[in-house]
C-alpha cells in the first residue's frame, strides 16, 4: 500500500467527520424523538469538535503552536468526551456515575497533554499521551457495552467497532514509542493503515450509533402500543360494569316508574347517580392519561405555595370525609413554596385523598403531612383504613397490572387514578410510592424536588 501524504490524511479526517456531522444532524431533526434528539446532538457536536480539532492540527507550522498543538488536541479530546457521553446515555443505568468518570478522564487527559506541551515535551511524547488519552476516554463505554446482558446484532456490531478502534489507538501509541518519528506527518505503511482504519471506523461507528438509537426508539414505540392496547382493554372492561348498571336502572325507571313509591324511586335515582359518577370519573382519568401519553398536557411549572394547595384540596374533600365521620386534617411545621405544575399536583392530591377516604372506615382518621428534607418536599397521606393486600401493592402504579379493590362502602376503584398520579409525579422528576399493612391502614407518599 502506498503511504498517504499529510494532505490526503487531513482530507480523509475532515471530510469523514463533516459527512458524519451532516448524517447525524439530519437524522436528529428528521426522525428522532425528543429524548433521542439530545443524544444525537451531543454525538454530532462531538464530531464537530473533532473536525475543528483536525483543522487546527493541519495548521501546524502555519498557525502558532498554541493553536495547532494545545488548542487543537484539547478540542479533539473534548470531542471524544462528547461522543462517549452520547454513547453512555443510551443506557440510563448508573448514567450519573459514568458521566462523572468520563468527565474526569477527559479533564485529566487534557491537563496531562497541556503540561507536556507547555514544558517542552517531545512530539513523540505528545503523540503517545494523546493516543493513550483517547484510548482511556473510550475504554469505559466499550467495557460497559461488553458487560451488558442485553445483546443483539446492532450492539455486537457496535461493540466490535469500538473494540477495534481501541486496539488501533493503542497500537498507534506502541508504534510511536517503538519507532519514534521526526516529522509530525510521516509517510509510512502503518500510518496509512492507521488513517484508513480510523476513517472507516468513524463511519461504521456512526452508523452503528444511529442503528442503536433507531432500535431504542422502535422498542419504545412498541411498548407504548402494547401499553395502549392493554390500557384500553382494561378501560373497556371497567366501563362495562357501571354502564350496564346505569342502563338497567334507567330501563327500570322508564318502564316501571309507576309501580314504585317515591322512596324507591329516590333510591334507584341515587344508585343511578353513583353509577354515572363512577363512569364520569373513569372517563376523566382516561382522558387525562391519554392526553398525557400523547403530549397534549403540557408541563407548565410556576412558583406555588404547596401548603395552600393541600389545604384547598382538604376543604374540597371535607364533606365527603364527614359523611363517613372521618377526621381529615393537615399537619406541617413549615411553608413550602416551589416550582410545580399546579393542575398536575392538584390532580395527584385529589386522587390520593379520594382513595384515602374510600378505604377508611367510619370514625377513621386521615392525616396529610408536608415536610422538607435534603432540598426535597415530601407529601404524606396516611390513613388508618383497611390497608392494601401485598399482592395488590405490587401492582400499584403499573399499567400492565389489574388492580381491583372495593372501598369500605363498596366504592368501585380501578387504579387508573394512581397511574395518572405516577405520570404527573414522574413529569416533576419526583417519586411516588405506597406503604401499607392489611387492616392497619396505608400511607401514600410523593416527593418533589425543590427549587435551588
Amino acid at each position: 500500500m502506498l503511504p498517504l501524504d499529510p494532505k490526503t490524511i487531513f482530507l480523509l479526517y475532515f471530510w469523514g467527520n463533516l459527512f458524519v456531522c451532516i448524517l447525524i444532524f439530519s437524522y436528529s431533526f428528521s426522525y428522532a424523538s425528543t429524548e433521542n434528539r439530545k443524544k444525537l446532538n451531543t454525538f454530532g457536536f462531538g464530531k464537530v469538535l473533532l473536525t475543528i480539532g483536525w483543522i487546527c492540527i493541519f495548521l501546524r507550522n502555519i498557525a502558532p503552536d498554541f493553536v495547532s498543538i494545545n488548542l487543537g488536541n484539547t478540542i479533539i479530546l473534548l470531542g471524544c468526551w462528547c461522543e462517549t457521553i452520547a454513547i453512555i446515555s443510551m443506557n440510563k443505568a448508573k448514567f450519573n456515575s459514568r458521566y462523572q468518570i468520563q468527565t474526569t478522564l477527559a479533564i485529566i487527559s487534557i491537563i496531562i497533554f497541556n503540561i507536556a506541551a507547555i514544558f517542552g515535551g517531545s512530539m513523540n511524547t505528545r503523540i503517545i499521551i494523546m493516543s493513550l488519552g483517547i484510548f482511556v476516554i473510550y475504554l469505559p463505554p466499550t467495557i460497559g457495552y461488553f458487560r451488558e446482558k442485553a445483546t443483539n446484532l446492532f450492539r455486537i456490531f457496535y461493540l466490535l467497532c469500538y473494540v477495534t478502534f481501541e486496539i488501533l489507538i493503542f497500537l498507534r501509541a506502541v508504534y510511536t514509542y517503538v519507532s519514534p518519528q521526526k516529522d509530525f506527518f510521516r509517510q509510512s505503511s502503518f500510518d496509512s493503515l492507521y488513517s484508513i482504519g480510523l476513517f472507516l471506523l468513524t463511519l461504521i461507528g456512526t452508523v452503528g450509533f444511529l442503528l442503536l438509537v433507531k432500535e431504542k426508539q422502535d422498542l419504545k414505540i412498541q411498548k407504548l402500543l402494547k401499553d395502549k392496547n392493554l390500557f384500553f382493554s382494561i378501560i373497556a372492561h371497567d366501563l362495562k360494569g357501571p354502564l350496564g348498571s346505569s342502563l338497567a336502572l334507567s330501563e327500570i325507571l322508564s318502564q316501571e316508574i309507576d309501580t314504585y313509591s317515591r322512596e324507591e324511586i329516590k333510591e334507584i335515582t341515587e344508585m343511578l347517580h353513583d353509577s354515572n359518577k363512577n363512569i364520569y370519573k373513569l372517563l376523566e382519568n382516561l382522558l387525562n392519561w391519554s392526553r398525557m401519553q400523547t403530549g397534549m398536557i403540557e408541563y407548565n411549572p410556576k412558583m406555588v405555595d404547596l401548603n395552600s394547595l393541600i389545604e384547598e384540596n382538604i376543604k374540597l374533600h371535607k364533606n365527603t370525609a364527614l359523611n363517613k365521620n372521618i377526621d381529615l386534617r393537615f399537619e406541617s411545621a413549615e411553608i413550602v413554596v416551589t416550582s410545580l405544575d399546579k393542575d398536575m399536583i392538584d390532580t395527584v392530591l385529589r386522587n390520593l385523598l379520594t382513595n384515602a377516604i374510600k378505604f377508611t372506615e367510619q370514625q377513621g382518621e386521615i392525616v396529610v403531612s408536608l415536610y422538607k428534607t435534603n432540598r426535597k418536599a415530601t407529601v404524606s397521606i396516611r390513613d388508618n383504613g383497611i390497608g392494601i393486600p401485598a399482592n395488590i401493592q405490587e401492582k400499584l402504579f403499573k399499567i400492565n397490572e389489574k388492580v381491583i379493590q372495593k372501598g369500605t362502602e363498596n366504592e368501585i376503584g380501578n387504579g387508573l387514578g394512581l397511574l395518572l398520579c405516577h405520570e404527573f409525579i414522574k413529569k416533576h422528576h419526583g417519586e411516588i410510592w405506597a406503604e401499607s399493612k392489611l387492616g392497619k391502614g396505608s400511607t401514600f407518599k410523593f416527593i418533589l424536588p425543590l427549587e435551588k
